[in-house]
């Protein structure tokens, strides 16, 4: 079949996800037939560097032969079988103890799912019921941040603090309150860093004291925002963060699944901020998005009252710790480790990217670069000296995002704020490849913006 020939079967039959489907068919979907390391190839012929990695998750990158034997071997050995009726076998076992280890000491317990929406939904499951067999079953409000991103089921899309998801979403989850996030760039440059982390810390214990610290269940957040345009927060907010959450019963959950499995140059986000969670929601790089699962990493004070004096928790799903998808993200574990990726993002590659990425900053389209680990955004501006945006209908990010597609490059846009988050075994040489064409894309959407909105540095 020729590319026209796919793109017609996708217009007549495939509704994609988060996409105007529409303006997708006018156009045509790329199709992308094959990828090694970190680049894919698409049915003519480019070869572009996924600066995603797939959607934040193909963190060992694409092709290891590893990946395919574990999963071939399973799937000739045990394809399938369930969790259920108090049964289990190996692969569900093995994983289960390898993230016990993994996860903070606190952590010994592993519910799985078959993503991170899943996992979300379950941990929403757990906070209610965990309380309720604490005796304070009144203790149902979970505490978000706006424009925070936990999945786009019902529960991890009312979870989240997306509006346009809120207003396709109908009737959200009720008791699901949303604070300020710590977007320094975006809503806090009228002030320091510091004070402005220490300012969204403030908000939540003025949230709780609304609502009620008898009524309040938990605090959900990612370490930092991933869909919400690789938001990393001021150093100031965690600490301060953490200093409210020790003041109240409340219970914290630290949405992982962007930040777990290295992407921060930690096992988890929550170690390189130095975090307490009760419960790590987490996918995405637990298979390096080989197939598709999830979980929840339970802490020990919610999985000893769920297990002591919980009775039957009526909860999971047909694919919870599936055979083959746990075989391969059991054998991706052990890449990681093996080849020692995670201390490479920490200790060489983060910093060297930080190092290169910082240089987009002098472009004259971008307001800030920042970068933490292997993950990092632009903020793409009008005016650098004031930090004024774009008028909406220039639509400058989705431009940006198809200027670097066209010339070599996955960044994905949220609003005019262009992020990245590259497979973790990328080398300099490719990191120099993804600054250099993020910096031509940048050239060209700026060539393309001062024919209806002239810069004078353009």
């Amino acid at each position: 079949m020729q590319t026209q020939d796919y793109q017609a079967l996708d217009r007549q039959h495939h509704l994609h996800p988060f996409t105007d489907f529409k303006s997708l068919g006018e156009e045509g979907s790329r199709i992308i037939t094959h990828a090694d390391g970190v680049y894919i190839y698409d049915s003519q012929g480019n070869r572009i560097l996924d600066g995603m990695a797939g959607l934040w998750c193909v963190n060992l990158g694409y092709g290891r032969q590893e990946l395919v034997d574990a999963a071939t071997e399973q799937m000739q050995q045990l394809p399938y079988y369930n969790n259920f009726f108090k049964t289990t076998h190996p692969p569900a076992v093995k994983l289960a103890a390898k993230l016990s280890e993994l996860a903070p000491e606190h952590i010994n317990h592993v519910f799985f799912t078959g993503s991170g929406s899943e996992a979300n939904d379950t941990v929403l499951r757990m906070v209610r019921r965990y309380w309720a067999i604490k005796g304070k079953p009144e203790k149902q409000w979970v505490i978000s941040r706006e424009n925070g991103y936990h999945g786009s089921t019902v529960a991890g899309m009312s979870l989240g603090g997306m509006a346009p998801m809120h207003d396709q979403g109908g009737p959200c989850v009720p008791e699901i309150s949303h604070i300020c996030q710590p977007y320094w760039f975006g809503e806090g440059r009228d002030m320091s860093q510091e004070a402005f982390g220490k300012q969204c810390a403030q908000a939540l214990e003025e949230q709780i004291l609304a609502l009620g610290e008898d009524k309040v269940a938990a605090f959900i957040a990612e370490p930092v925002q991933g869909a919400g345009g690789a938001i990393i927060p001021p150093d100031s907010y965690w600490p301060a963060v953490k200093e409210v959450l020790a003041k109240y019963d409340i219970l914290l959950i630290a949405d992982e699944v962007i930040c777990g499995f290295g992407r921060l140059g930690e096992w988890f986000g929550s170690t390189h901020y130095g975090l307490k969670p009760d419960l790590m929601p987490i996918a995405k790089g637990l298979s390096s998005g080989y197939l598709p699962i999830g979980a929840v990493l339970v802490g020990d004070r919610v999985a000893d009252t769920l297990i002591e004096d919980g009775g039957e928790f009526f909860h999971g799903f047909t694919y919870s710790g599936h055979p083959v998808c746990a075989a391969v993200a059991l054998k991706n574990l052990e890449l990681l480790e093996s080849e020692r990726v995670v201390e490479k993002v920490r200790d060489e590659l983060g910093p060297y990217l930080a190092k290169r990425w910082q240089e987009l900053a002098e472009h004259p389209l971008v307001g800030e670069a920042r970068s933490l680990g292997l993950i990092g955004a632009l903020e793409l501006v009008a005016d650098k000296s004031t930090g004024e945006r774009f008028d909406k209908s220039l639509s400058a990010g989705n431009l940006c995002r198809d200027l670097c597609f066209e010339h070599g490059l996955v960044m994905r846009s949220v609003g005019d704020t262009m992020v990245m988050s590259p497979p973790l075994i990328i080398t300099r040489d490719e990191i120099d490849e993804l600054v250099s064409k993020a910096r031509l894309a940048l050239d060209k959407t700026a060539e393309k913006l001062a024919i209806t909105h002239p810069m004078e540095s353009a």
